[in-house]
């Protein structure tokens, strides 16, 4: 089994069907790099997960063609999001029995390297592969199988560092379909939703050395991603678990606060939470049959939520929402909707897209449908405007467009495409 996880590059047992640089000392990119800028896309949903991308000077007269094509590259089954920085973009896939982290050249699309970190993760409903998306730090690239293996790998190299079994070390239950969740980085600290026993369910690793610092709850693992905020000067780690919304301390593990919600073994949590400043946080499921705004208040030790409202007019599936200037749009199972943060009131909605995937950048939204079909739309609560569509891609697309330096990543069970999305003023 160990063998399986290592470089392809290291081996002449697998033919690929992107052309492969041979790993040595002197491979093109292995300097060191610093930390990701707030303009790079170096993990689930960008800089600050929220699917909000800081970049302006977006193209926003398209051809019918679409924006001009950078290259498009054949891939494998999974939903694994594309996380850029260092000009570098990482992605998980499957293909034949292999799960697999691929590295390449953001510009060129060039395969740099790639890792085998585990078997082909089949589910007939669900769909097939991996689901969770690379986190860069600096110079590591961290990934989790859809058998929950996490790796940290060298993000130049691809070198394995360190590597824990959530099944084997910490007694964890496999989801229903396949650990989704996607790590977050605090310092030196490497958080992630494990849904192991004894006080496993959610863990902090050294980032460099794997070393488990602490551990907290018993939930079995969600499908969502955490997030860090810092409300009433308190810096805490929300993460949406299987039967409830929890905070705690990213140091030391303490639980701030929890606010139950609908569990059991077909729980839907799969969205991550969103932040709606300076205390409030937006959640929603198909398991809890609504959307709902929780204030945060107090601080330490006296810290506790209280709802400010509920409603059914925003019921996520798996497509988290992004919050703009006061308003909340996303996907209400395959209605995508505008909604008031304040309120929960609805104020337009408009079909065309399934079960789409929605993303944040220059006054506009990136809204990917489920079908392929891509369009940009002005982020007003007014009315739905839109700006450009497109058909580039078919199949199932339900992972989320990556916006990194003007360049549009977007992919499905096929194919990765890149797009330019910079207005070059022509």
């Amino acid at each position: 089994m160990t063998q399986r996880f290592t470089l392809l590059a290291n081996t002449f047992l697998y033919i690929t069907i992107i052309p492969i640089i041979l790993l040595s000392s002197n491979i093109v990119g292995a300097e060191n790099h610093g930390a990701a800028t707030q303009t790079e896309w170096h993990q689930w949903r960008g800089a600050n997960r929220d699917g909000v991308s800081l970049e302006t000077g977006i193209l926003k007269a398209w051809s019918k063609a679409g924006p001009k094509e950078l290259w498009r590259l054949p891939l494998g089954d999974g939903f694994s999001g594309v996380s850029v920085a260092n000009g570098r973009a990482y992605t998980m896939f499957a293909k034949g029995e292999d799960e697999v982290v691929l590295c390449l050249d953001a510009e060129t699309g060039q395969e740099l390297w790639r890792y085998l970190d585990d078997w082909f993760y089949t589910e007939r409903q669900g769909g097939n592969g991996p689901r969770s998306t690379p986190t860069i730090d600096g110079d590591t690239v961290y990934v989790l199988s859809a058998f929950g293996r996490l790796v940290a790998l060298n993000a130049n190299t691809g070198e394995e560092l360190w590597a824990h079994d959530f099944t084997k070390a910490f007694s964890s239950s496999m989801p229903r379909w396949g650990f989704s969740t996607s790590p977050v980085v605090e310092d030196h600290r490497l958080l992630v939703e494990v849904g192991g026993a004894n006080d496993n369910a959610i863990i902090a690793f050294n980032k460099g050395t794997g070393d488990r610092i602490w551990g907290r709850a018993t939930s079995p693992s969600s499908y969502s991603s955490p997030i860090l905020v810092t409300v009433n000067g308190v810096r805490q780690a929300l993460f949406f678990a299987r039967d409830e919304l929890l905070a705690v301390s990213p140091e030391d593990g303490s639980v701030y606060w929890r606010y139950p919600w609908y569990g059991g073994r077909n729980s839907d949590n799969r969205v991550t939470p969103v932040f709606i400043s300076p205390d409030k946080i937006f959640i929603s499921s198909r398991s809890g049959d609504a959307g709902i705004v929780l204030r945060i208040i107090g601080a330490d030790a006296d810290m506790r939520v209280e709802e400010v409202w509920r409603s059914h007019t925003m019921i996520n599936g798996f497509s988290t929402t992004v919050l703009y200037d006061g308003y909340i749009y996303g996907f209400s199972n395959t209605i995508f909707k505008c909604i008031n943060a304040d309120t929960g009131e609805e104020k337009w909605k408009t079909r065309g897209f399934g079960q789409g995937t929605v993303i944040y950048a220059d006054g506009h939204l990136i809204v990917l449908g489920e079908d392929g079909n891509l369009a940009l739309v002005q982020a007003t609560p007014e009315a739905y405007r839109e700006v450009a569509q497109t058909q580039i891609l078919s199949g199932r697309c339900w992972t989320a467009p990556t916006l990194s330096d003007g360049k549009l990543y977007l992919r499905n069970h096929q194919e990765i495409v890149c797009l330019d999305l910079r207005d070059r003023g022509e």
